[in-house]
């Protein structure tokens, strides 16, 4: 299984290597990291839609354009002379056998006995491992929220940062309570639309405030704001094209 998965990526990153060497596609010649950024997204974004459908065939699919994805960006950091794919193929396996302790022995051997630790001990212990690492690198220790990519969905990045600050108490009791927070930025949020500025700042970061405080609500519920707004959006989808497909039929136009 292993050596057929590695022939595989093998074969990849050459027929990668094919397309951007002299004489290969004019388009993939073209392309810089900025350009593929937009393509990384929407290939991972298809690859949880097909996650949600439970569309096995679809996952296969589409892990396979992340994975070359993956290996498109680290072809062109290797042109530049910065690293290669096998580089990052190495260095997130030194990585998991580093953080897994509890796992591999310092040889990387599997050596058998996980000490009885469970999932939340596995999750501080790779924390910890994770801040001597950064020590270790000269790096400044992160703080609490630093490690969350500014890239996220905003919604996302909203429930990841006050999961993580919850871990030191800081959260509502219960949801009604973030429910209560919720009516006090829509309020705010009024305030600020009554001075007839629409376009004041002061307009957005209450709208920011308010959706921040919508996916607090959501964490308390242990839902996803993220899948809930999915959702919603799938719905209105659904109920836009009936009406559309009603008009059509009774050959009315829409408006």
């Amino acid at each position: 299984m292993s050596d057929s998965a590695g022939a595989r990526f093998e074969r990849l990153v050459q027929v990668m290597h094919t397309l951007r060497a002299p004489g290969g596609c004019p388009w993939d010649r073209e392309q810089t990291l900025q350009t593929l950024r937009p393509f990384v997204l929407e290939e991972t974004c298809e690859l949880l839609d097909a996650i949600d459908a439970g569309d096995l065939d679809g996952i296969r699919e589409e892990l396979g354009d992340v994975v070359f994805e993956a290996v498109f960006v680290a072809e062109l950091c290797a042109e530049a002379g910065h690293f290669s794919i096998a580089d990052s193929v190495a260095a997130v396996t030194d990585k998991l056998i580093r953080r897994h302790p509890h796992i591999f022995d310092a040889s990387g051997q599997p050596h058998g006995d996980t000490g009885g630790i469970d999932a939340r001990g596995v999750k501080a212990q790779w924390d910890d491992i994770k801040d001597e690492e950064r020590q270790l690198a000269g790096k400044a220790k992160k703080t609490m929220l630093s490690g969350i990519p500014r890239a996220l969905p905003a919604l996302l990045r909203a429930e990841t940062m006050a999961r993580k600050v919850t871990t030191v108490g800081f959260d509502w009791p219960n949801a009604l309570e973030a429910l209560d927070k919720v009516e006090e930025e829509i309020r705010e949020l009024r305030e600020a639309l009554a001075t007839g500025n629409t376009r004041a700042p002061e307009i957005e970061e209450e709208l920011g405030d308010l959706f921040f405080a919508l996916a607090n609500v959501a964490r308390k519920l242990d839902l996803s704001p993220e899948a809930a707004l999915r959702k919603a959006n799938d719905k209105f989808q659904v109920r836009w094209e009936a009406m559309e497909a009603e008009a059509r039929s009774e050959n009315r136009p829409l408006a």
